[in-house]
């Protein structure tokens, strides 16, 4: 059994380390970005130094105190909180935020965890480089945490999630010990990967502290591209055609249904939609080419070859920065029409490109037969991950549909499961989803997930409640 993070705790802990920063949990420590999850009163931990991380977990080790471990607290499966059982500590990264090396020639960076991806963005782009991972919460969202739950985002299509772009990390064990994995290779058969064994576990098997990160040139040229689309297959052929014309220089390839601008119109109306009349379905594409490849000329012969076979009815090609700007703002305002409006049941899915088209149809009437519900299905076609996502109609609230949705995402999950999908493409498990590992995950692998979280963190001190119920 575990320990409360209680004041007598605080006290204990303040005497031993006098230097740390150590406080009362406020409220943003406790509460998710869409306010459906709450934790427990705490204290939260702020360390300076990876010694600093690794005296704190010794401490709460022989205390046997939970811990809690709180990035920019941007997730959305409630693996940043506990509601239930002992209160833990809540360790926080924010005091570590250092670049500590940046090598353009290597392609190759070395942040502290707490680094926001805007600022490595910043520090990549002032180098001449690019670290191409990225979402709408980046100027929130640290990098060991997107480390923690492997996120995804937007560009996963062609430079992969966040565990193909990290070379090594640095991390603080369950017995306090420190994993000094900083190296900066592509080649390292070295026995175990314990880079990728900590990367996605949600920090239940340790927590990051630092991490080496691969960078990749800056695109000379950039072409962005809002196309109405005949639907989801054809989508599919559309991204296939891309990718014979323009290989792998197609960075992203974003899919939104009507729904989505709808609920812009009734949310967000000063936001400036690209194609009129909204289109059932439309995708928004970018390229990032070298000088020698001008991507809108890739993306026009594209478009009108399409266009004459119907795989697309319009189009608009941004002709400036600030309009492929204006793209990108309609897709990333989306999930916050989303917040808005109050979702009845969301899923973070993922499919085999040849089964997404068949998925909508039959799961889209399937959902409607339980409840009269409003559906917005967008996110990152290219690589298979879809939000997909029910909420009220007009003028109805989503605590209406409260018993419904549980029977509504049971049917979510078992349509993605028969499909060969995932219930959990970019967001992790959390402490939401630990029932649907259960009643989803391959009996074995979940044999094995119990045996390394007994071997590397006995007492369960990490992150208790997470991922493994």
């Amino acid at each position: 059994m575990l320990n409360p993070c209680n004041q007598d705790f605080a006290d204990r802990l303040a005497t031993a380390l006098p230097g740390l920063s150590l406080k009362p949990a406020e409220a943003r420590y406790l509460e998710e970005p869409r306010g459906k999850y709450f934790g427990q009163p705490s204290f939260v931990a702020a360390p300076r130094s990876t010694d600093e991380v690794a005296a704190v977990v010794r401490f709460c080790a022989e205390a046997r105190v939970g811990i809690q471990p709180y990035g920019g607290g941007t997730g959305l499966v409630g693996g940043q909180l506990s509601d239930k059982g002992p209160a833990n500590l809540i360790l926080s990264m924010e005091n570590m935020r250092a670049l500590r090396s940046l090598d353009p020639l290597e392609n190759t960076m070395v942040v502290e965890a707490g680094m926001t991806l805007a600022d490595i963005h910043d520090a990549a782009e002032d180098a001449g480089r690019l670290f191409p991972l990225t979402y709408g919460s980046k100027g929130t969202a640290q990098i060991g945490a997107g480390l923690a739950v492997n996120s995804g985002g937007v560009n996963v299509l062609r430079y992969g999630m966040a565990r193909s772009l990290c070379l090594g990390v640095e991390a603080v064990m369950a017995d306090g010990s420190i994993f000094h994995g900083l190296k900066r290779l592509r080649k390292d058969n070295t026995g175990y990967d314990l880079r990728h064994l900590l990367i996605g576990s949600e920090g239940t098997l340790g927590i990051i502290t630092a991490a080496s990160l691969a960078l990749s040139p800056m695109p000379a040229r950039v072409g962005t591209a809002f196309m109405d689309i005949a639907g989801p297959d054809a989508a599919l052929d559309l991204l296939a055609r891309l990718r014979d014309a323009a290989g792998e220089t197609v960075s992203a390839f974003e899919i939104m249904s009507r729904e989505g601008f709808e609920f812009l119109s009734e949310t967000f109306p000063d936001t400036r939609q690209p194609l009129d009349p909204v289109p059932d379905w439309s995708v928004l594409i970018e390229l990032g080419t070298p000088e020698a490849i001008d991507p809108d000329a890739v993306l026009e012969e594209v478009f009108a070859a399409a266009l004459e076979d119907g795989l697309v009815t319009d189009g608009m090609i941004a002709t400036s920065g600030a309009q492929r700007d204006e793209f990108w703002a309609v897709r990333e305002t989306i999930p916050e029409a989303n917040r808005v409006i109050g979702a009845v049941a969301s899923h973070d899915i993922s499919l085999p490109l040849s089964e997404i088209a068949g998925f909508l149809e039959e799961t889209g009437a399937k959902v409607r037969a339980i409840a009269d519900v409003r559906i917005n299905a967008f996110g990152h076609l290219g690589d298979g991950n879809l939000h997909y996502n029910m909420f009220p109609p007009k003028g109805r609230k989503a605590a209406e549909f409260k018993a419904a949705a549980p029977d509504i995402t049971r049917l979510v999950h078992d349509a993605v499961a028969a499909r060969g999908g995932s219930f959990s493409a970019e967001h992790g498990i959390g402490r939401l989803k630990t029932g649907d590992l259960e009643r989803y995950g391959d009996p074995a692998k979940l044999a094995a997930m119990r045996t390394i979280k007994g071997a590397l963190d006995p007492v369960g001190i990490l992150n208790p409640g997470v991922v493994l119920s």
